[in-house]
């Protein structure tokens, strides 16, 4: 049987790249569709665990292992019994000759038979493997890894956010997966709540906008149908925080409206993540996470507290989250401070001086956010970096208390990375605009928005290196990656440099 691309790439658009549940091209039987599907590189994991392995939110004596039942993954109803006997064990080896823990686990109907393990009594610093079993089959292996405690001389991990299903592969997954890395962090927008997209994309959602538990369940599960995402999360231990397309674009956490559509939301996301047991639908997900004396993490929840935008007393962390927050700067020790961010801190200005580009990210809490940098800045913090995602182009900003006022002191550097797939402005806008934006914004340094990819983060004790790696087509899920360019932080001395090995890759905007 023969395939041409243009049939190929029309019929896995309308089956879902899958060929489970969707309706099929006319011009397609079910076995050209799954044809399709296979050619396109969409696959699953065995059944039960379809859906793959993951784990996350590693400390020094455990991590959360997940995955999920899904034997029919895009269905509403899973063929499975309310409850379902899941075993795990964790070893030091791949062939689980050395096992250090095990145990069952009840999966049940009333979170989608989704597994959440917080696994304790490990070894600090060290790899493990895992793995799962039910209803006589094994998952797939995953690998994860400990925190550290002590000195640590170095520390390598990544940052993905923005991964839109139907905008292409995921080849910076898999790139993220061939890394070596200590861990992954996700920065928001997982998977887009929104229907349809049309115009004979590579794939596309499998249906309309999603507005409940199990339509938001069938979506996730539809974003873990690209084997690189599985690979990336079955690799590494992630740390993950959220942004709006979880639930809708743009939402306030507290909108009364959204209550039980936020609701629906979050548990599918809860069901789908490498978290620790928690209250589904209502996580808390702000934390404090450290690797060894090297790096603090301050992982942000910049959705779930926050007040409508462009308030005089507006929050974009809630009153709870900020005391947290301030609480966290002043008590912080030695180590490098990183805020996992998910929407842009540094002030951005449009062309022109009217406005800002966009008030659903911090530029629409000036008050609160000048609040909190003036206290890291009065807190006498030093070696401060703010990791973000959101706005599909890749940012370096200096960071100071007050962006209307350059007097104010450099306290810290903001990297604002590209978005796995969601697409970004076109090469045009770019082009015109990137100048503009830095001649609106001085503490803007550099800005990149005709790629997509991620970031790789290298920390030493002295020293703080971003590669920003990029993925040569987004239509092309084994495209090639490559660095595109390197920007370093020097201890002890707020503000950011460009490599000079890679200081003349193409950019829209750098300030020399």
């Amino acid at each position: 049987m023969s395939v041409n691309r243009r049939d190929l790439l029309r019929g896995a658009a309308t089956a879902g790249a899958l060929g489970l549940a969707w309706p099929l091209s006319s011009r397609m039987t079910v076995a050209q569709a799954e044809e399709a599907a296979a050619q396109l590189g969409a696959t699953w994991d065995e059944a039960p665990f379809t859906l793959g392995v993951a784990s996350g939110d590693p400390v020094p004596h455990g991590v959360a292992l997940w995955t999920r039942l899904a034997p029919k993954p895009m269905e509403f109803e899973q063929p499975l019994a309310d409850t379902v006997e899941v075993g795990w064990e964790v070893a030091t080896d791949r062939a689980f000759r050395r096992r250090v823990a095990r145990g069952t686990v009840a999966a049940t109907a009333g979170l989608g038979h989704s597994v959440h393990v917080p696994v304790s009594g490990l070894e600090p610093g060290a790899q493990y493997y895992y793995r799962f079993q039910a209803l006589g089959k094994v998952s797939r292996i995953g690998r994860t890894r400990t925190a550290p405690v002590g000195p640590v001389r170095r520390v390598r991990f990544a940052s993905a956010n923005c991964q839109a299903f139907h905008d292409g592969f995921y080849a910076a997954h898999a790139g993220i997966a061939r890394e070596e890395l200590d861990f992954v962090v996700h920065l928001g927008d997982y998977v887009y709540e929104h229907g349809q997209v049309g115009g004979n994309p590579l794939r596309d959602h499998e249906g309309p906008e999603v507005l409940t538990l199990p339509s938001y369940r069938r979506r996730h599960a539809l974003y873990k149908s690209d084997p690189s995402l599985r690979d990336a999360h079955a690799a590494h231990p992630w740390f993950i925080t959220w942004d709006d397309h979880e639930v809708v674009n743009d939402y306030s956490g507290t909108t009364p409206a959204l209550r039980a559509r936020r609701s629906a939301a979050y548990q599918a996301w809860f069901e789908h993540m490498p978290v620790r047991p928690d209250h589904p639908t209502s996580p808390r997900i702000h934390r404090r996470r450290s690797w060894g004396d090297l790096l603090d993490l301050s992982i942000l929840d910049l959705r779930q507290y926050r007040s409508a935008q462009n308030l005089p007393d507006g929050t974009i962390l809630g009153a709870d989250q900020k005391t947290w927050l301030k609480d966290q700067v002043t008590g912080a020790g030695e180590a490098w401070h990183c805020w996992v961010n998910s929407i842009m801190l540094s002030q951005l200005a449009k062309p022109g001086g009217d406005g800002y580009m966009f008030t659903d990210q911090w530029d629409g809490f000036l008050a609160e956010r000048k609040e909190v940098l003036t206290h890291v800045a009065q807190s006498g913090l030093e070696d401060f970096v703010v990791i973000t995602g959101d706005w599909h182009s890749a940012f370096v900003d200096d960071i100071r208390p007050d962006f209307d006022d350059p007097a104010t002191p450099v306290i810290g550097t903001e990297f604002t990375a590209h978005s796995v797939s969601s697409g970004a402005y076109s090469p045009e806008w770019n082009a015109t605009n990137g100048p503009k934006l830095g001649a609106a914004n001085p503490h803007l340094k550099y800005f990149e928005g005709n790629r997509y990819g991620y970031d790789v983060y290298e920390v030493t004790p002295r020293r703080w290196s971003t590669q920003m790696r990029v993925i040569g087509d987004r239509r092309d899920p084994r495209s090639p990656v490559s660095t595109l360019t390197t920007f370093h932080v020097d201890r002890g001395r707020p503000g950011s440099y460009e490599d000079r090995g890679t200081i003349t890759s193409p950019a829209q905007y750098r300030r020399h």
